[in-house]
């Protein structure tokens, strides 16, 4: 039993009970008081010579004012000295309470201090003295405009058992309730995703028939991704869901749920009033339910603050006031920050985008929705890809570098326009050389064949194509081999309207085995 103290009346209550014969657990139970402090008063009374066999006559008030100072100890301030012993100590119980001890390990601190004292004692002085454990004052906030705030909160429903699979899950209730009418919606969901909670928004416009002006939620990782008190930072997909549907976010700070009271009330309402003892088919069953008790039971019911239903007066004061509901449903983008690889393209979705420009090894900022895919470099939109499907590529030939594009886009009309640069003879045998069912395998021999022109110029290159496509050879190694080993005509006249050879190819040097022809001879003996 806690400490309390023991009146004048109850102690003569104490005494009578005892003088009538009866024993001290008996005299306890019908004088309310512990059976040990029952033996210390009717030990002293004794000794201040009680007896048992005087009647209550023998209870003058010198007995009971004898008794009561035999009893209780002397206190000239009215404090035990075990209260004098904890207010010395005042300072440092303040100083642990404020950075957050629990008491029960304040009084085992205090024991290693050599300040040993009742838990109970140390109690009661820091609940009167140090205002340990009680409530703070509040005061009420006036509530807002008509269709001005909504308030929303998750909160738990209970075990919702579908009846397609059998499985007993968790449902929770995505609960908003309208500032001013008090009027609520219910949405039970399984999971607090980002496309479960704009898809309960979207309901909720929906029931309501309009949008707030301003939305106060939790701090929910589907909206919030860092709490703090004046500078939260919200998730980019729900800002711009917000932004599509013209309301405003002002989440409420971490462990302030007084910050949102009018949901906060809601929430066992709910349970206890809609969830509770109900039998649901599944999910969808349970929505539906939902929606007509919002209707039905919770906005027809007199509320206890405003004494009002809150059906009737949204859709009197309310409802007039919200934004309509308007535009195609939303689609939920995704945004991510991909890095750009050496070959110029980002991974998304296990999809690759080109990225133009020389961004190679930076991180960009990428928002992809079901149809698709854009790129930004610090803020500015640099890129707009069609979605595909994973392990796809989708490739814009301008983002890559332009003695790169045709090689790695297989573009064979534009290696074909680059060889008819250097000569018609010179083109016509890089379209015969990709005249072939698989032409981007024969890339390559044109690359050759491009090479040999900055090596030899293309008057040189035009010749030597233009005797190989006369003999139907066509193969680059020989037209290599022709123009380095000298087998070329400089005496032939250059076709009609061709620009004549000025400078002839120069003959290799001879090889170091060559002998003249003398050392061959064959001389007859003498």
């Amino acid at each position: 039993m806690s400490y309390r103290e023991v009146s004048v009346i109850e102690i003569r209550e104490i005494l009578r009970l005892w003088l009538r014969g009866l024993g001290l657990r008996e005299v306890a139970r019908l004088s309310g008081t512990d059976r040990k402090t029952v033996r210390r008063y009717v030990e002293m009374a004794r000794s201040c010579g009680l007896d048992r066999d005087a009647g209550a006559d023998a209870l003058s008030d010198e007995l009971l004012a004898a008794v009561i100072v035999g009893v209780r100890r002397a206190r000239p301030n009215g404090k035990s000295e075990a209260w004098e012993t904890v207010a010395t100590q005042a300072e440092q119980i303040k100083a642990w309470l404020d950075e957050g001890l629990t008491l029960t390990k304040v009084h085992a601190l205090l024991g290693r201090r050599g300040v040993v004292v009742s838990y109970r004692t140390l109690h009661r002085y820091a609940t009167t003295e140090l205002g340990f454990g009680q409530r703070r004052t509040t005061v009420r906030v006036a509530d807002c405009e008509p269709g001005a705030e909504v308030q929303v909160d998750f909160g738990r429903l209970g075990l919702l058992t579908d009846a397609a699979d059998g499985r007993r899950r968790v449902a929770q209730g995505l609960i908003f309730t309208a500032v001013y009418s008090r009027h609520m919606f219910v949405y039970p969901t399984y999971q607090q995703t980002l496309g479960e909670v704009i898809a309960g928004f979207e309901a909720a416009w929906r029931f309501f028939d309009g949008v707030f002006a301003v939305v106060i939620p939790d701090n929910m990782k589907a909206i919030v991704e860092q709490a703090h008190a004046t500078d939260p930072r919200l998730n980019d997909a729900f800002r711009e869901y917000a932004q599509a549907r013209g309301f405003v976010v002002d989440p409420a700070r971490v462990r302030r749920p007084r910050d949102k009271p009018r949901v906060e009330r809601c929430v066992p309402y709910a349970r206890s009033s809609f969830f509770a003892g109900e039998q649901f088919r599944d999910l969808e069953d349970c929505r539906a339910r939902a929606q007509r008790w919002c209707v039905e039971i919770a906005g027809m019911r007199v509320h206890g603050t405003t004494q009002l239903r809150p059906a009737e007066v949204f859709l009197a004061e309310e409802h007039p006031q919200l934004t309509p509901l308007t535009g195609e449903p939303f689609d939920i983008p995704t945004w991510a920050r991909p890095k750009v690889a050496p070959d110029r393209h980002v991974q998304i979705a296990k999809a690759l985008y080109s990225v133009p420009g020389e961004l190679v090894g930076q991180r960009l900022d990428a928002r992809v929705d079901a149809h698709t895919v854009k790129l930004y470099w610090r803020g500015a939109l640099i890129k707009v890809h069609p979605l595909v499907a994973p392990g796809r590529r989708h490739t814009d030939p301008s983002d890559l570098p332009s003695e790169l594009a045709a090689y790695a886009m297989r573009d064979l009309d534009t290696l074909g326009r680059k060889a008819r640069a250097h000569g018609e003879y010179v083109g016509a045998y890089a379209a015969a050389v990709l005249a072939h069912p698989l032409p981007w395998t024969k890339m390559r021999q044109v690359y050759r064949l491009l090479g040999l022109v900055r090596r030899h110029g293309s008057a040189m290159v035009d010749d030597a194509c233009r005797r190989a496509l006369d003999a139907e050879v066509v193969d680059v190694g020989v037209i290599d081999r022709m123009l380095t080993r000298g087998h070329h005509s400089t005496s032939q006249q250059n076709p009609p309207g061709r620009a004549p050879l000025t400078s002839p190819l120069i003959s290799p040097p001879p090889s170091r085995f060559v002998r003249a022809t003398t050392d061959f001879a064959v001389r007859k003996p003498s």
